[in-house]
């Protein structure tokens, strides 16, 4: 692409700008671990939402989604509908005894339920997860955007971002973090609804062009693959929808995929486990629960973002669809003149779509949109491993360390882990794309972590020793489907995927079932926990969380309901 001078001085004030703001909160009081690492525990809801919206929205979920609309479509909107029915778990179960605990990470909550090895294992899970999720892939997909952009080799442009976001969180911590991405979530939504527009706009001129005489929706439907705009699915359908990607791509001289396996029962089985786990116990994400000011606020904040959520497939899922409509050839003739390769094509339809549809201007502000959110992820990570390095493993090994040491080792865990994490970002490209390969690894660690956080709050019974088992055996199991399911070459094979029959979501489902038995067993046979633990930690019944007077329309129960409203019309809309 040829960025223009203009485009380019926007790009750079941007990153100047974004900088100075995370920079600038050097100047705030951060002499102590909680002001560091939870901004003093002083944040509102808006400020909440829309940082929960920005640490999980990346590059991933940009080029991503784009990616997995030009293959198959709105079925993947189903993540980001689902996201908000744990959104709602967040804020009606897990935030008030988070908030009431005063934790510092969520590996502290399993310590208190249970005991400080659970607590151990479970900040390994977090750090896993952090590094191969949420940084890891995130680089991989900069890197596909930027070598588009610009023509910059992926090291390039991996360590300019790298240290720019290195550079404002090591000086403000989640303070930095969470100003910032305050201003990146709106950049975010801007950019991607500019870019829906104009592709929404240059279809209708095409169908205008075309002599289509039908109406706007029955001539996208037309011009669609069948099957490409639902986002419930049976078994025959998106075999049928996957054997006809499959036909293009090797049309095109590009490998095939195995398919995404999203039914609708492994969406509705299969989700919620990777939900429980991500939003619900990811420090990544829930740190900015734990800095909020008020257990109201802890309780809105996720009810906000849930709503975000739901505006995501139509900006970031429908442009990719319009890319297969009008820019096919385009993006896999860019998949196959890219430098690294891309043997997936579905990985150059934003970048296609960028250059085809943004006027000078626009271009530059949706780079800076695309770096916003790679840079608000990688922070939000950084945050997170920085916090679980220092709180739960050093200062647990020496209790007596001073705060300015364990913000200290928090900046340098940050520079290690990224370094690790670019060295995973190389194999994105073993996957159909790069959101199914962040849900895949999700899919390995989520199931002993929601079962043991699900089971902790609402079951009484649920023991140390249960906990412990189920996510260590959990942990083993859940890594041992990745591996197998892993292309370690380019033509092999996901054993459990396509030998086994099993996609990763039901994977996933029938994973977080052994765990449930595993606990269920364990809890039976070893010692019942201590009464106080149990009345401080657990629902006393699993409706109390809705049970009260509503006195007013701010609350968060009637919020949950509006946004419980919304998503059953989205799902009968698009069934």
């Amino acid at each position: 692409m040829n960025i223009s001078t203009i485009d380019l001085i926007i790009i750079i004030i941007f990153l100047v700008g974004i900088t100075l703001i995370g920079v600038l909160q050097l100047r705030k009081k951060r002499d102590t671990s909680d002001s560091f690492f939870l901004a003093g525990r002083n944040l509102r809801w808006p400020l909440i939402g829309l940082s929960l919206f920005a640490a999980n929205i990346s590059t991933i979920h940009l080029v991503g989604l784009a990616s997995s609309g030009f293959n198959e479509g709105m079925v993947w909107g189903s993540f980001e509908w689902l996201a908000a029915v744990t959104l709602i778990f967040l804020a009606l179960i897990f935030a008030p005894f988070y908030f009431k605990s005063r934790i510092q990470t969520l590996p502290e909550f399993l310590e208190r339920r249970y005991d400080s090895r659970s607590r151990t294992v479970f900040a390994f899970i977090a750090i896993l997860g952090a590094l191969f999720v949420h940084i890891g892939l995130s680089l991989y997909t900069g890197a596909i955007i930027f070598q588009r952009f610009f023509g910059v080799g992926v090291w390039t442009s991996i360590t300019v971002l790298s240290l720019l976001t290195l550079i404002y969180y090591v000086a403000g911590g989640l303070r930095a973090v969470v100003y910032t991405q305050a201003v990146q979530t709106g950049v975010l939504i801007f950019g991607s609804i500019a870019l829906t527009l104009a592709g929404l706009v240059k279809l209708n001129e095409f169908m205008l062009s075309s002599g289509m005489t039908g109406g706007f929706i029955d001539n996208f439907m037309a011009l669609i693959r069948p099957g490409q705009m639902d986002v419930l699915h049976s078994d025959a359908s998106i075999a049928k929808l996957t054997n006809e990607i499959n036909e293009e791509f090797s049309a095109n001289g590009f490998d095939t995929i195995s398919g995404s396996g999203l039914t609708w029962y492994a969406a509705f089985l299969g989700y919620p486990i990777l939900g429980l786990w991500y939003w619900c116990s990811d420090q990544t994400i829930v740190q900015q629960v734990l800095a909020a000011k008020t257990k109201d606020d802890a309780q809105k904040g996720p009810v906000f973002a849930g709503f975000l959520k739901l505006l995501t497939p139509f900006i970031m899922i429908i442009p990719g669809i319009v890319g297969y409509i009008l820019f096919k050839e385009e993006i896999f003739n860019a998949a196959k003149s890219a430098i690294p390769a891309v043997s997936k094509p579905g990985d150059m339809a934003l970048s296609v779509l960028i250059d085809q549809l943004l006027p000078v201007g626009l271009i530059g502000l949706f780079a800076a949109a695309l770096m916003a959110a790679l840079m608000s992820t990688i922070a939000a990570a950084l945050n997170s491993i920085s916090t679980l390095v220092s709180v739960d493993i050093y200062k647990r090994l020496k209790p007596e360390t001073p705060d300015k040491n364990l913000i200290n080792i928090g900046r340098v865990a940050a520079i290690c882990i990224m370094i690790f994490a670019a060295l995973w970002s190389t194999q994105g490209d073993k996957f159909s794309s790069v959101f199914e390969a962040i849900n895949k690894v999700a899919a390995a660690l989520s199931p002993p972590v929601a079962t043991v956080l699900l089971f902790g709050v609402l079951y009484k019974r649920g023991t140390k020793e249960a906990s412990l088992i189920t996510l260590i055996i959990g942990l083993i199991l859940g890594l041992t489907a990745f591996i197998l399911d892993f292309k370690f070459t380019a033509d092999g094979t996901s054993i459990v995927t396509e030998t086994w029959g099993i996609p990763f979501m039901m994977q996933a489902w029938w994973l977080f079932c052994i765990c449930v038995v595993i606990y269920l067993v364990a809890s039976r046979f070893t010692p019942k926990p201590d009464a106080e633990i149990i009345e401080k930690y657990t629902w006393e019944h699993p409706l109390a969380t809705v049970r009260g007077k509503v006195t007013s329309f701010t609350d968060v129960r009637v919020l949950v309901l509006l946004l419980v409203i919304s998503l059953i019309i989205l799902y009968v809309t698009f069934a």
